[in-house]
């Protein structure tokens, strides 16, 4: 019996989150200094993570990310959270570019509709309640939808913003694994690698916006200004809450 079960679930929670931190450290030492490519061949051959699904928001830069994971196993389950408020061009964009790479497993997963008459039957719950907004929408989707998965799989990159400055390819967020094997990409190495495949961009990226997430939620983005700046506009929340940092969920 694992001793870390003799003390609770505090202590098996406790044991766990170690455990998974030794993992993390273990991995990004063994990565340290590999590509992005060869990184997600060696963990999907090796099957290194379990059970991975790659979570997409078909946004400005996820060509790159599911280009890479499809040119090795077009299979992997692909998690689209479908909000219910996205722009029209992304779920044209979700639907064109899974064609283009023949990825063949995406998942839109949409919120609870329970949930959405409890706490947002009016549909403006993005303007009173932005963070209650993003968890009913798409963090109790996203943790449903993993549930049958050991790891995830993000695009999420260094460059992006200051919250996210300190990103590693490997983390460890409630039991789970994450792996970012984009996370030390700049713009112009992702413009490169996109140029390079002939990968279409998001028809919004030519109108103003770097990064795409809600139509209720986002806008574009000043030349100059970091690049997720038009995300929750004229607020100070800068992520959704699906993302943990430090042990912490970040949302401002």
């Amino acid at each position: 019996m694992n001793g870390g079960t003799t003390g609770g679930d505090g202590a098996v929670r406790t044991s766990r989150s170690l455990e998974d931190q030794d993992r993390v450290a273990a991995l990004n030492a063994r990565f340290d200094g590999i590509a992005a490519p060869a990184a997600i061949a060696t963990v999907m051959t090796e099957h290194l993570l379990g059970d991975l699904a790659v979570v997409s928001s078909f946004g400005a830069d996820s060509a790159v990310l599911l280009h890479l994971f499809a040119e090795v196993v077009p299979s992997v389950p692909v998690i689209f959270l479908d909000t219910g408020r996205h722009f029209a061009e992304t779920l044209a964009y979700r639907d064109a570019l899974a064609a283009r790479l023949g990825l063949t497993d995406v998942r839109s997963i949409t919120p609870a509709p329970a949930a959405i008459r409890a706490d947002d039957p009016t549909g403006d719950l993005w303007s009173r309640n932005p963070d209650l907004c993003c968890h009913v929408r798409k963090t109790l989707p996203m943790l449903y939808a993993l549930r049958d998965f050991n790891a995830w799989a993000t695009g999420r990159k260094r460059h992006q913003a200051a919250s996210r400055a300190s990103l590693s390819m490997f983390e460890a967020q409630d039991g789970k694994l994450k792996f970012n094997p984009l996370w030390d990409w700049d713009a112009a190495r992702l413009a490169d690698h996109a140029r390079t495949h002939d990968l279409p961009p998001h028809p919004l990226v030519a109108q103003g916006y770097p990064s795409i997430g809600c139509q209720t939620c986002t806008a574009p983005v000043a030349a100059g200004e970091d690049a997720r700046a038009g995300r929750w506009k004229d607020s100070d929340k800068t992520e959704c809450g699906i993302h943990f940092q430090n042990g912490r969920m970040v949302r401002r």
